[in-house]
């Protein structure tokens, strides 16, 4: 079994420096395709949650699978570790640590990323991918970073005010495209924010996108909001933007 290459997957962990944030540093995880090249360019994928992508999205092991298995092209993953008790702080476009966050990822983790490893550096190219809070905080950072970012996964968003707000002032969205799932389970969910139903605030998140000119892929399955039903989703999201022959979006 240690001989077969699905089961031996790269992946390095680094300590990225900020002159933002005031512990100084975040830890990401970089996961390498197999065949790995330091000359060939691949497209990446930034995923919020880091730890949580890799562990309980297993978003590694589906990839080794589906470029070893399915023929896919390559690409590179990022996974942005978090403070569980930070994140609303730094997600939450109302959170004391929303801006420092959003000025590193976008002015130091992507300069720091694409001056290490061999990653495509066109809006076009990055996916930003996201579960509940990191959904609503990827949109967030393609509303405010336009030039970086417009291809964007989001696993049961919590699109919460101030998220809309964001959206509803944005000038056009028209370069955005966002694959969006939500399980129909989650219509009473408890947060630090309080309960909410996550069907509800992604339907207007939909309108209000499809509004700005977004294009949106946009399913309710049956699910709730864990990681047991956002990994079963991960190859569909991954494949609208880097499978063998991405869907168009509508």
């Amino acid at each position: 079994m240690s001989d077969n290459p699905l089961f031996k997957r790269t992946i390095h962990k680094h300590d990225v420096p900020s002159q933002f944030l005031p512990e100084e540093s975040r830890s990401i995880r970089v996961y390498l395709p197999p065949g790995f090249q330091q000359w060939i360019s691949y497209p990446v994928v930034y995923c919020q949650d880091g730890e949580d992508f890799f562990n309980f999205g297993r978003i590694a092991t589906h990839t080794q699978r589906l470029i070893l298995e399915e023929g896919w092209d390559p690409f590179i993953i990022v996974g942005v570790d978090v403070d569980k008790k930070r994140r609303t702080s730094e997600y939450a476009p109302d959170g004391e640590r929303y801006s420092i966050y959003t000025r590193f990822f976008a002015e130091e983790l992507i300069p720091w990323v694409e001056s290490h490893y061999p990653v495509r550096d066109t809006p076009d190219q990055r996916v930003l991918a996201g579960d509940s809070l990191g959904g609503a905080v990827s949109l967030s950072l393609a509303i405010a970073y336009p030039a970086l970012f417009n291809r964007i996964i989001s696993l049961s968003g919590a699109f919460y005010d101030s998220y809309v707000e964001q959206i509803r002032q944005a000038a056009s969205l028209e370069n955005v495209q966002i694959w969006m799932v939500v399980g129909l389970q989650e219509r009473e969910y408890p947060t630090d924010r309080g309960t909410f139903d996550f069907v509800e605030l992604n339907r207007k998140t939909v309108r209000l996108l499809e509004n700005k000119g977004a294009k949106v892929k946009y399913a309710e399955k049956n699910g709730e909001h864990k990681w047991g039903f956002w990994q079963q989703e991960l190859p569909e999201a991954l494949a609208a933007f880097l499978g063998e022959a991405p869907p168009e979006f509508d």
